[in-house]
């Protein structure tokens, strides 16, 4: 029955592309609406940002659309505007037939959810989620779901990559003033499952448990400027009102003529006082450069310890591209490379927030599978390019380990097959024809990747905290071959289908009249 609680229109049950409702609609009159199927969510292709690329993805999103999923429970309000729908001759778009199916959907009954756990490496053409349960209530998924899984896990991926480029260096999310909206607060997140160290979004950062993290504006100083005053006179103020948390960002009037020799001032009368400086922040001009005068006058004044944060506009390859001309031009000052880089940290915003060069992941929900009789018939999207031709059937995923003990290729099965490397194990190219196949000595491990999230009208599992979302991304990427985890033109992570498998694809394919969809 419809909720009694007024729930927004635009957060609920119609958190939705209108349709994915006219077909939950024609599902009930052709009385297929019960019928058992089964989708899968998955994307294409790993961004790709122009000049760089990424070898894989990181999941993010599932805890968040588990949480959707529990309160969109039908509401009168929302059953009331979709009553005044016109269609194009002015008749009711939604009949009362359909509102009423559609009232009584609260909990998505019947629906089970199969996905990789939140945090973990995965690849294209591999399940996101799996979606089985009555027709037309999976159907009405599809948009929030995607909606849920595709922006987190670009943003985890970005931001992985981010650290990763940082070499380990504190890197913080700055992103909340451009990025999309309420969108943000998934981005902060899935910033922060991808490995980012804080993020200046306040409300996200304590909702998860997290300290934010921030300095303050150009504005500060010249607010003080404009009332008569001076730079050092802001500086100080921020450092009477903050004495422990002192980071000064240096360039408001000039980075090295005034920014910096100001705040060596205020960090020595803050010393003098019993406190210790933070740091400094760089926003602007030739960041490498900058760093290095400013560590050098910094260790002159006894500041061997102050941290020197970067950013504006930072992203993989800018900070890739700042360390190594630190590491080529720091020298030629007198001052050490290496010293100078770990004290280093970062601040990101609009290029990671929006993942500037790929402000999407090519994530799609499809049909695969259609109970019929007393089995699941495969559905397939046939396609002009054979790339996007769907991999049907209700399947299974696996990860399989080389003898080292890193992941060597995810592998796709049909739902009844248990993968065994005794005595080897085929894996076959989902489009071409070409295989390969595995002694049973070059396995180390074929383990199952799809856990059960939903089932029975609520979450299957518990809500992981960050720390667990962090390890397991963390623990896969050890799994994964450097080659992969490069930032520019990264080796091509195997994905591949069992021998079965690719069979009936192939059968499909070739048949025109089969059951493909």
């Amino acid at each position: 029955m419809p909720s009694p609680t007024p729930t927004p229109l635009n957060e609920g049950i119609l958190f939705t592309d209108l349709y994915e409702l006219t077909m939950a609609q024609l599902y009930l009159r052709e009385g297929m609406h019960a019928t058992p199927a089964q989708f899968e969510a998955f994307y294409r292709i790993n961004p790709d940002f122009g000049g760089h690329q990424a070898g894989y993805c990181v999941s993010a999103g599932l805890d968040d659309l588990l949480a959707w999923m529990e309160r969109a429970r039908p509401s009168r309000a929302e059953l009331e505007a979709l009553a005044t729908l016109k269609g194009s001759r002015g008749q009711r778009l939604f009949d009362d037939a359909f509102l009423g199916w559609l009232g009584d959907q609260a909990g998505f009954p019947g629906v089970t959810v199969r996905a990789p756990a939140e945090g973990r490496v995965v690849h294209p053409h591999t399940p996101l989620a799996v979606v089985e349960g009555p027709l037309a209530t999976v159907q009405l998924l599809e948009t929030a779901l995607l909606n849920h899984l595709n922006y987190p896990t670009l943003i985890a991926t970005r931001a992985t990559r981010i650290k990763f480029a940082a070499r380990g260096a504190p890197v913080f999310d700055f992103g909340m003033r451009r990025g999309h909206a309420r969108g943000v607060n998934a981005g902060s997140r899935a910033a922060l499952i991808g490995g980012l160290d804080g993020t200046s979004n306040t409300g996200q950062a304590l909702a998860l448990g997290e300290t934010p993290r921030g300095t303050h504006a150009h504005s500060m100083v010249q607010a003080f400027m404009a009332a008569g005053m001076e730079e050092v006179d802001a500086f100080r103020a921020y450092a009477r009102t903050f004495p422990d948390d002192c980071l000064l960002l240096l360039d408001t009037v000039d980075t090295l003529g005034s920014g910096l020799p100001n705040a060596i001032t205020v960090f020595e009368e803050l010393r003098r006082a019993g406190h210790e400086p933070r740091g400094v922040r760089l926003d602007s001009g030739d960041l490498a450069h900058l760093a290095i005068q400013v560590a050098r006058e910094l260790d002159r004044a006894g500041f061997t310890r102050v941290g020197i944060t970067l950013s504006n506009q930072l992203d993989e390859l800018t900070i890739w591209q700042i360390l190594q001309q630190i590491e080529l031009e720091a020298p030629r000052y007198g001052v050490d490379p290496g010293p100078l880089i770990a004290r280093l940290g970062y601040g990101v915003g609009t290029r990671l927030l929006t993942s500037h060069g790929a402000p999407s992941l090519d994530g799609v929900y499809k049909l695969v599978a259609l109970w019929r009789d007393d089995g699941w018939a495969p559905a397939i999207k046939r396609s002009d390019s054979l790339a996007k031709a769907t991999t049907p059937g209700a399947k299974q995923l696996y990860r399989v380990y080389d003898a080292r003990g890193m992941a060597t290729a995810d592998l796709l099965t049909l739902v009844d097959e248990v993968p065994s490397a005794d005595p080897s194990l085929r894996l076959r190219h989902p489009t071409e024809r070409a295989h390969r196949t595995l002694p049973a000595s070059a396995v180390g491990g074929i383990e199952p990747l799809l856990e059960v999230a939903w089932r029975a009208g609520g979450r299957a599992v518990g809500s992981p905290d960050l720390a667990t979302l962090r390890a397991r991304r963390a623990a896969d990427e050890e799994r994964l071959d450097p080659g992969v985890r490069r930032l520019i033109n990264p080796h091509i992570y195997h994905v591949s289908l069992s021998e079965r498998l690719w069979q009936l694809k192939q059968e499909l394919l070739a048949d025109p009249d089969g059951n493909g969809a």
